[in-house]
């Protein structure tokens, strides 16, 4: 008896060995239980060693540090977004992103997704899923309120992206996640290049030619005031001025004008 006994201790020992899973290092454990019917309430952060044995029991491991991801498609290519501008010009976007679940809000993330199933499969699925869906969605709606011009101007594609990251840190935020980089990489097609490039050539020469008359301009007014103080100087040498100078410049014995002062001159200094 006793040793049957023995036996079945053994028996439910190994069972509960078997049944338990360990939260793995550097991740976040959330255990599932009763499926979850009783809502967020039978979601739990967990560390260690954790038993899996009840039905209904399921344990969701979140890496706890950044996780880098780019869209692709089913046979691993890197997937290529197609967008249309406010001007309906075609231009293509190859996101790129990275992002690390926010500690306190790992529980958050798990019951609001636990749809997509546990395993190492799961932040891959909520990227495929949840995530690059609803950054496809952003990207479409802040493209369309863009026009091809101001995308492609100087710093134009940057207050874009500046844009639309804000706009995906707030939706991943609402998740649970943490975003921590974010770059659309727009591209535009070889055609569109050339014609932006061409309007961008011909506004860089009205902007010289600009420039060249705002100098001349200048010059011309320079010229100007230069005539308008010669003017006044010449008007401002009247015979007091002239004769005040001349005895400035006089010894009062020699003369300078044969044997003596000019009369007009001593008038008007009298």
């Amino acid at each position: 008896m006793t040793k049957t006994k023995f036996i079945f201790a053994m028996l439910i020992a190994i069972t509960t060995l078997t049944s338990c899973e360990r939260v793995a290092p550097n991740y976040y454990g959330v255990l599932m239980e009763s499926y979850g019917k009783n809502g967020k309430e039978d979601y739990s952060k967990q560390q260690g060693r954790v038993n899996t044995m009840a039905p209904g029991t399921e344990l969701f491991q979140v890496p706890a540090f950044e996780q880098r991801a780019t869209f692709t498609n089913d046979n691993g290519t890197d997937r290529v977004l197609k967008l249309k501008a406010a001007d309906n010009t075609e231009f293509n976007a190859k996101p790129l992103y990275s992002y690390k679940a926010i500690p306190t809000r790992v529980v958050d993330l798990v019951f609001q997704n636990a749809r997509l199933g546990g395993g190492d499969s799961f932040m891959k699925s909520l990227e495929d899923n949840v995530l690059e869906p609803h950054i496809y969605d952003l990207i479409k709606e802040e493209s369309r309120k863009h026009i091809t011009d101001s995308l492609m101007a100087n710093g134009g594609s940057l207050k874009f992206e500046e844009r639309l990251q804000a706009l995906v840190k707030k939706s991943f935020e609402d998740k649970g996640l943490e975003l921590i980089t974010f770059s659309a990489n727009l591209d535009f097609s070889d055609k569109v290049k050339a014609k932006i490039d061409s309007r961008n050539e011909v506004n860089t020469n009205i902007s010289v030619i600009d420039q060249q008359i705002l100098e001349w301009n200048k010059k011309i007014e320079l010229a100007k005031k230069i005539r308008d103080y010669n003017l006044l100087i010449s008007e401002g040498l009247t015979d007091r001025i002239l004769a005040q100078k001349f005895i400035q410049k006089w010894d009062g014995k020699t003369s300078l004008y044969g044997s003596q002062v000019p009369v007009n001159l001593m008038k008007a200094v009298k």
